[in-house]
């Protein structure tokens, strides 16, 4: 899993080559249909899509043109990380894409994990449409250094343009999870993937990042090719493994030192926090660098309590203010940073604000 990478400075060792992208999958012309992430013309909440009150319509819109929700509204708590390791049926989909979007009152979910079930992307979509909810998507890498990526690329390509619900749903498509920090790709040539995918998806108005840490950039002379290529930054802020790291409560520092540099490197585009949270847990794969972190329930909590309180100044950021995910839905996700633990039961109270 991604969070156990942040424990060590030594990444994977990966492919040396950037695969191309496979035949039926050719990249479309770039740059004379393209809708950029931010949309000045959208329609303002509850008349956009995926604002808390949006009623889906009964058929189809001709395209996704002023169907997306300005991101400068995306700001404060905009849902959950959702792991698809376990490929969940379509039905367990729908049941807990409900509860994200009508107890917890989401507006996305962000994939982490891969499922390479034949039609799961398919799935996804079905019941994100079903409950107004928009997709993060994920081209997962994984951590064993080989090129099972590639299919993955070329599968969910080709999803996105053969369902014809996708492109209403899939707000984002993200390559990761911190291939930087991994070293999955060099940094170029993962700069060329996200380029290539830009290309293939510009018809449909899908943009295209990258989610890392920031040291998985910074350890890489700042992979400025990377940010400058990406269209939103999508920010793994995981403070529990700082150096510095104590409290939750205390965190705010930590977080501010990330966030920080992604405003000083990111030429003020939009960011979110998607794989963001604190354990209430270690474990052999999850330990501190910290002799003073502590992982436990009330930690966990008081992280997102922190973030909370927070609101106006996120809200603040330059490209639209910052949208964050809690990661993770639950225990049974990834053990120790879910809302719910793994019998099902919220382990504290959780109703963020998702505006200020």
């Amino acid at each position: 899993m991604a969070l156990t990478a942040a424990l060590t400075v030594l990444a994977l060792s990966g492919l040396a080559y950037a695969a191309p992208f496979e035949h039926g999958v050719q990249p479309h012309n770039f740059g004379q249909d393209r809708q950029p992430l931010d949309n000045a013309a959208a329609k303002p909440a509850p008349f956009c899509f995926p604002s808390l009150g949006f009623i889906m319509p009964a058929v189809l819109p001709s395209d996704n043109t002023n169907w997306w929700c300005d991101p400068t509204t995306e700001y404060a708590f905009v849902g959950f990380s959702y792991e698809v390791t376990a490929c969940q049926s379509r039905a367990q989909l729908h049941k807990e894409f409900a509860d994200i979007r009508t107890h917890f009152q989401s507006r996305y979910v962000r994939l982490y994990g891969a499922c390479d079930r034949e039609g799961f992307y398919d799935d996804i979509v079905d019941a994100a449409w079903a409950n107004s909810l928009g997709v993060h998507a994920l081209i997962w890498f994984g951590f064993n250094g080989d090129d099972v990526w590639i299919g993955r690329r070329d599968t969910l390509l080709a999803a996105l343009h053969s369902n014809p619900k996708a492109k209403f749903v899939t707000r984002v498509l993200q390559f990761g999870s911190e291939p930087l920090f991994d070293n999955v790709l060099p940094h170029d040539q993962l700069a060329e993937q996200v380029l290539l995918a830009k290309q293939n998806l510009s018809s449909l108005h899908i943009p295209v990042t990258v989610s890392e840490l920031a040291y998985g950039y910074q350890e890489r002379g700042g992979a400025q090719d990377v940010l400058d290529a990406i269209d939103s930054i999508n920010i793994h802020m995981l403070p529990f493994f700082s150096q510095d790291a104590s409290t939750s409560d205390q965190a705010w520092p930590l977080v501010e030192g990330d966030l920080q540099w992604f405003i000083d490197h990111g030429n003020g585009k939009k960011m979110y926090f998607d794989e963001n949270g604190w354990p209430s847990v270690t474990s052999p794969s999850v330990q501190p660098n910290s002799p003073d972190a502590v992982a436990d329930i009330p930690n966990e909590h008081g992280y997102y309590v922190l973030l909370d309180q927070h609101c106006e100044d996120l809200k603040a950021v330059e490209g639209g203010g910052i949208g964050w995910f809690a990661h993770i839905y639950s225990d049974d996700q990834e053990p120790g940073y879910g809302i719910y633990n793994s019998k099902g039961v919220m382990k504290f109270p959780f109703a963020p604000r998702t505006h200020c």
